[in-house]
């Protein structure tokens, strides 16, 4: 058993690691996409915003098909969709065939990140600890590998279906082996009796449930998308950066990500879920906070770099608070879940650019910190939950454990 949760594990880490590849290899080359198909400004933004909008069409979705089949199968076959739109993205030759890869790739990347973060869940119950920030913080390595990988393709100024296309041939037969290892969780048979109705006695007590954990997701990458977005131009408009040193915040930002995401299971496990997510809720927004006063583009980076550590712990622990939350049906909870990382996505990058021409920059900064900072009010919603066997932690179950995907 304990080479099924191993071989799982590390499987599930690897399909992590190539959606933030892939995920990093698109975003990173909207300037390229946009140069490639002819995509106005005004139009541009239509592209972008329904990628996220469709994902949350695939996230609902996958909670249907995972009342039919397991979440394994589900993450199998949508990764490589995922990989091959993204191919389909780079090599394609007019506007329609862009607009049908992105709509395909939004609606496989809901069913993604749903599915993963499901497995990862179910994982983390069966082994009774905290690991659901390795798997993210694997994510985080991903997205620093396509970042670099697509500054390599703009460099040697390779066509997008040349820079594709290797990561592609490598990442998918690699995603389609590592699948065979996947580990489901348990059957309907082997949750408590009272675990179902905790999560599926009806979808308005449902979300009431589960409204705190949206919020923080929500905050969460409304925080988020505004370092992606916004860092840069705020380095180099705001506080006079060189246009080199503007690009910089991105990339220390996703390195202390993937730095507090890797340590972060040990704090979980040390001190609580809810004392983390305090502790990273403080902290950014202590990061935001730098951002605004920050007299120079130096100070901005070390405020940015505030950020990063803070929100980095934030995502993974709303996911796995919903599967404590809701231990009979924390499938359907995380799909639920998982459409807010796209609201806070889509609301993030408008807020903060109409606020900044309506306002000041400075001032749209103190708005990510204010709503990261309301996190602490939900903060009691990650306290380990008393499950069935009458602790504050969840034990293995050998159900669960022995039903890999593969039927090991």
């Amino acid at each position: 058993m304990t080479e099924v949760l191993r071989r799982g594990r590390a499987s599930l880490a690897f399909s992590f690691f190539a959606q933030g590849a892939a995920f990093a290899l698109l975003v990173t080359r909207i300037p390229a996409i946009q140069n490639r198909y002819g995509v106005s400004d005004a139009l541009l933004p239509v592209f972008l915003a329904a990628v996220p909008i469709l994902a949350g069409v695939g996230s609902v979705s996958t909670e249907q098909l995972v009342k039919r089949i397991p979440p394994s199968r589900v993450l199998r076959w949508s990764q490589p969709v995922v990989l091959l739109a993204l191919l389909g993205v780079g090599a394609g030759r007019g506007m329609a065939q862009l607009g049908v890869a992105l709509a395909v790739f939004g609606l496989a990347v809901g069913a993604l990140d749903a599915s993963m973060n499901m497995l990862g869940v179910s994982l983390q119950r069966t082994y009774g600890r905290s690991i659901m920030l390795s798997f993210h913080a694997v994510y985080s390595l991903g997205g620093i590998v396509g970042a670099s990988l697509a500054w390599m393709g703009a460099h040697w100024h390779l066509a997008l279906w040349v820079s594709y296309l290797p990561v592609v041939a490598v990442l998918l037969p690699a995603a389609l082996v590592g699948s065979r290892w996947y580990v489901d969780g348990g059957t309907e048979a082997d949750k408590a009796p009272g675990d179902a109705g905790a999560g599926a006695g009806g979808t308005g007590v449902v979300f009431t449930m589960l409204l705190p954990l949206c919020l923080v997701m929500t905050f969460a990458y409304i925080g988020d998308s505004t370092v992606s977005n916004w860092s840069a131009k705020y380095l180099q408009d705001v506080l006079g950066s060189s246009e080199q040193l503007a690009t910089v915040p991105y990339n220390v930002y996703m390195v202390t990500t993937l730095l507090g995401r890797a340590i972060g299971d040990f704090g979980v496990r040390r001190f609580g879920a809810a004392a983390v997510v305090r502790l990273g809720a403080l902290v950014a927004a202590a990061g935001f906070a730098v951002v605004a006063v920050a007299p120079g583009a130096w100070i901005g980076m070390l405020g940015f770099t505030l950020v990063g550590l803070g929100l980095c712990v934030l995502v993974p622990q709303t996911f796995a608070a919903a599967g404590r939350l809701f231990p009979g049906s924390s499938d359907a909870a995380i799909a639920r879940l998982n459409i807010f990382n796209y609201v806070g996505f889509l609301i993030g990058s408008p807020l903060v650019g109409a606020l900044g021409d309506a306002w000041t920059y400075r001032g749209a900064m103190a708005v990510p910190m204010v709503l990261v900072l309301v996190t602490l009010v939900y903060a009691r919603s990650f306290a380990a939950q008393p499950d069935r066997y009458g602790g504050g932690h969840e034990r293995p179950r050998t159900a669960d454990v022995g039903r890999g995907s593969n039927g090991l």
